[in-house]
């Protein structure tokens, strides 16, 4: 089993701080893996018949118990949110992990609910740092899907993602209460992989698909709100100029990327079309989690013009950002003296595929993706000031 110590650390931090926790992710990321980890023996899975029995009567299950208590699954018995508000409040020595899939539902039912009482934590698939630096080729080929990193071979990594889809949208989808055919949200998907690291075009879009604006915003909300893609959206400063106003679009996990492209080895990438889209893509999900911060927190910025950073958010009362360059040694470029000048940048990292990381200009820098780890510690807290 490979160890994921950033997002035990995270974990740990949150339960010591909060009465209830929430572990959020799609599906076979490791989030049941994960809880495991922790002192325990009250675990509900309530995918499991037995223990949804057991819980038919949540208040006589649960009120006895002390210490840690598992939920997995827990969007299941959406009823069960008020109760663990009165059983958080009135027995000291409750503890919750509660797990799921289903983001946007959980977090309103939750939130509702457990306001002030409830942490969440976001786990995707392996880190940069979980399967080590070195190994960043698999993971990009592969993606962070824990049983399609660790396959044998490259086939049956692609098969086990083929399934993956499969499963997700002929089961997944209709549990969420979505009822759009899986052969239809199949097509969706595919279509959607051509707009990957692209700034979404919904009446294109809707044209190419053949239905309206609003069911394409419906779709969207789907995949994101069930950690499939990520929204990520444009960041807005008053400075005269012509500024990119819609999402950008990425998968979130470039093994599945690659399995709707029908990509199956690092030979079909190094020749797809796609090959530097998929590149932004994760390298882009790579600094998002070095950094720490919430989708809500993270931007793009382009303008009409040209230029661009393919991230941007702010720390410690500045401005950063990253620029992704598939290159092997990305030099100075209008676009970044623009970028770091309109956007009052302390720092513009670009992150490429190399072994050395140099300083471009003042302020910019080139950073091989396998130092991100070394270089962000949940948002600069250690290395800010050498920066300043």
């Amino acid at each position: 089993m490979i160890e994921r110590p950033t997002d035990l650390e995270k974990l740990s931090t949150l339960m010591t701080s909060f009465p209830v926790t929430a572990i959020l992710g799609a599906r076979q990321t490791g989030k049941t893996t994960l809880a495991r980890q922790f002192d325990s023996e009250q675990f509900f899975d309530l995918e499991n018949p037995r223990d949804t029995a057991l819980l038919q009567q949540p208040q006589l299950a649960l009120e006895p118990l002390k210490g840690l208590i598992i939920l997995d699954e827990i969007q299941r018995i959406p009823r069960i949110f008020p109760l663990l508000r009165y059983l958080v409040d009135t027995r000291k020595e409750q503890h919750y992990l509660i797990l799921g899939s289903a983001s946007r539902d959980l977090i309103q039912q939750s939130a509702e609910s457990l306001a002030g009482r409830i942490a969440y934590h976001e786990l995707d698939g392996f880190r940069l740092t979980d399967v080590g630096a070195k190994n960043w080729r698999g993971l990009w080929m592969r993606g962070g899907l824990p049983l399609s990193y660790l396959a044998k071979t490259d086939e049956q990594s692609h098969l086990w993602l083929e399934q993956y889809i499969a499963t997700f949208l002929e089961r997944d989808i209709p549990q969420l209460g979505v009822n759009i055919p899986a052969a239809t949200l199949r097509r969706f998907w595919t279509m959607l992989s051509h707009y990957h690291g692209q700034v979404m075009n919904y009446a294109e879009f809707a044209r190419s698909f053949g239905v309206s604006d609003m069911t394409i915003r419906r779709y969207l909300d789907i995949l994101a709100g069930t950690f499939m893609v990520r929204l990520l959206q444009p960041w807005h400063t008053n400075i005269g100029k012509r500024l990119v106003k819609r999402p950008k679009l990425y998968f979130r996990d470039t093994g599945l990327f690659h399995a709707l492209l029908a990509i199956r080895s690092e030979r079909d990438l190094t020749a797809h079309h796609k090959l530097g889209a998929s590149w932004e893509g994760f390298a882009l999900e790579v600094a998002a989690r070095a950094i720490g911060k919430r989708n809500e927190e993270l931007y793009f910025w382009a303008t009409h013009t040209g230029a661009e950073v393919d991230l941007f958010w702010q720390e410690h009362g500045r401005n950063w950002a990253v620029e992704i360059k598939y290159a092997d040694a990305p030099r100075l470029t209008a676009s970044m003296t623009n970028a770091t000048k309109d956007l009052e940048l302390t720092h513009l990292w670009v992150v490429y595929p190399g072994d050395q990381e140099y300083p471009i200009a003042k302020n910019i820098s080139a950073l091989p993706l396998k130092k991100i780890g070394s270089v962000w510690d949940y948002g600069l807290s250690e290395n800010v000031d050498t920066l300043l």
